[in-house]
Parts: structure tokens; C-alpha cells; sequence
């Protein structure tokens, strides 16, 4: 007798599988991997690699030998977390701390919770939190091994919302540094931080591909400049205008590739919207009031908790219900 085996949500209808998509999602961000490694050179490779290898392997071990269950092993998933796990690490990370990070971000927060699809949260930017609060210091530390491009030592900076968080816009002034430069590199920051149009590039190509679906990333960048253009309008030598929010940090990075991952996103369109702007509003507040310079991790965890409510309240029509 044949077994009928029903798996856990996002389900999809569509002569697409699990391994295509996660496939997508890599080609998609390769222009921004490519960008992070010309920038930071061999150091950013190794992070890259080492995390890939490290998910993809805990992710094997833990299914073959402690659930013995080899359908909860999926390569590609399990790659797709440690490429954004690496992307939103600095390249001077020490290597066992990546390891750390993908043993947390999928020994814990994915497999713990029965593997695929039924994770609460983005193991990608769970373990970057995990890591920031355990190694701070590591987790904080901007200054790059020379690049590709780069023909000095060794390059010393701090991300543009490092530089806001500890002397606001005076501080942004006096670097002089012009903001249009963040859209294709920016100073310090991890590979996820580096080139917005990399980003936005590889953004394009989910959307052809109809991987995603815009809502979630628009109602993020909404919400994000609506509120940071009415507080710069009230007072512009205090808060950051719009261009700098939208264009700085990990905005682009979680707003596109992260908040819209299917397990831990909305399944309607007004859940994806309400989502969102709770992700864009968590972001501002901690930017501009909060201890860290930036929040976009912490705003898709915080709202990645409310999923299953933005499920129960805004759900999908039933099947064979007008």
C-alpha cells in the first residue's frame, strides 16, 4: 500500500520544488557575493565557504544520525541559510564563530523545530543575533583584509550607521562621505552592506522568476521612509532622512531576501503588508532611539513571532469556500 505523506506549510502550487527555488535565491545573490569579495578579498571567501559548508553539514549529521530521517535534509535550503548567515557577518570573522553561528542557526533555531518548514524563526538572522550578542567585540569589528580593489594593508572604518549611532549627523557631516556612493560600496559593514544595486540586481531577478513577491520588501521601505522623512523634516540635524535608511545597513539585504523567506513570512498579502510595516517600524525606532546603530535583525525576529497570528487573522480562503 502506498503511503500519502502530507508535509508542513508553505505549500505551493506549482511544478516547482524546494531545490529550484533555494537555487534561485543563490543565483540571486551572487552579484552581491561577488561585490563583498572583490571588496574584502580571500578573507570574505573563506566566511562564505565556511559557513555553506558548516550548515550543509550540521543540517546532514543532525538528519541522518539524531532524527535517522534523511527527507529532513535539504542541501539547499541548508546552503541558502549559510550564504546569508556569512553576508551578514564582518569579514575579519574568525572562522569557529561562523561555525558557532550555523550550528545555532540550524541545530537550533530550524532542525530543533522539526526541519523545514517548521522553524519560527530565520535561522539565518537568528544566528547573526546570537552571534552578536555572544561576540560582540568579533561581531563589531569593521576593519577589512585588503580586497581585489584595494591596494593598501588593510582598511579601517566603521559602517555609516556605526558612525550616526556614536555622533549622529555631525559626526555623519564631518566624514563627508557621499551617500549615492552606498549604492554600489559602502565603508565597512558586512557583504550584505557592501553594494545596494548588487542587491536590488539579484532582488529583479526573484521577482522575474516570481520566487517572491514584492509586498513584503515595499511595505518595509515605506514605512521606513515615511517615518524617517517626517523626522527629519522635524528636525534635520538630528535624524537621518530617507535616502540614508533605505540605502544604509542591512536594509536591502532583510528587507528582500530575508523577511521574505516563506516559512517565517505571511502567507496573504495583508499579513506580507502588516508584516512589513512592522518590520520598517521596529527598525526606525531602534535606529534612532535604540543602543544599536542597526535593527533590521532584530525587527524580522521580533515580527517573525506574530506570523502565526497575521496567518489567523488575514488566512487564505478555504478550499471550496466562495
Amino acid at each position: 500500500m502506498e503511503k500519502m505523506l502530507v508535509s508542513p506549510s508553505p505549500h505551493i502550487h506549482a511544478k516547482r520544488s524546494t531545490t529550484s527555488i533555494m537555487v534561485d535565491v543563490i543565483i540571486a545573490l551572487m552579484p552581491a557575493v561577488i561585490v563583498s569579495i572583490l571588496f574584502y578579498g580571500w578573507s570574505e571567501l573563506m566566511i562564505l565557504a565556511v559557513s555553506v559548508v558548516s550548515c550543509v553539514l550540521i543540517e546532514w549529521l543532525i538528519a541522518k544520525f539524531l532524527f535517522k530521517r534523511a527527507e529532513l535534509f535539504t542541501p539547499s535550503a541548508a546552503a541558502v541559510t549559510g550564504l546569508l548567515l556569512a553576508m551578514n557577518l564582518p569579514s575579519t570573522t574568525p572562522w569557529w564563530i561562523a561555525v558557532i553561528g550555523a550550528l545555532f542557526a540550524i541545530g537550533v533555531v530550524k532542525m530543533s523545530f522539526g526541519g523545514l518548514g517548521q522553524n519560527l524563526f530565520n535561522p539565518a538572522i537568528a544566528g547573526r543575533v546570537f552571534l552578536l550578542i555572544s561576540f560582540p567585540q568579533q561581531m563589531t569589528d569593521w576593519t577589512a583584509a585588503p580586497g581585489f580593489i584595494h591596494t593598501t594593508d588593510a582598511i579601517s572604518g566603521a559602517t555609516l550607521l556605526g558612525v550616526y549611532g556614536e555622533g549622529g549627523m555631525e559626526a555623519l557631516q564631518a566624514l563627508g562621505y557621499p551617500l549615492d556612493t552606498s549604492l554600489f560600496f559602502d565603508i565597512g559593514g558586512s557583504a550584505g552592506e557592501i553594494s545596494s544595486i548588487a542587491l536590488l540586481v539579484g532582488f529583479a531577478y526573484l521577482l522575474i522568476r516570481k520566487v517572491v513577491k514584492p509586498w513584503i520588501p515595499l511595505s518595509i521601505f515605506g514605512t521606513v521612509a515615511l517615518i524617517s522623512g517626517i523626522f527629519y523634516l522635524a528636525d534635520p540635524m538630528t535624524f537621518t532622512g530617507p535616502a540614508f535608511n533605505l540605502l544604509t545597513g542591512g536594509m536591502i539585504l532583510g528587507s528582500c531576501f530575508m523577511a521574505t523567506d516563506y516559512v517565517t513570512s505571511p502567507m496573504s498579502t495583508w499579513g506580507g503588508v502588516i508584516f512589513g510595516v512592522g518590520i520598517g517600524l521596529i527598525v526606525m525606532m531602534i535606529r534612532y532611539f535604540g543602543s544599536y546603530p542597526e535593527g533590521m535583525s532584530f525587527a524580522i525576529l521580533i515580527m517573525n513571532c506574530f506570523v502565526p497570528l497575521l496567518n489567523m487573522a488575514f488566512h487564505q480562503k478555504k478550499y471550496g469556500r466562495a
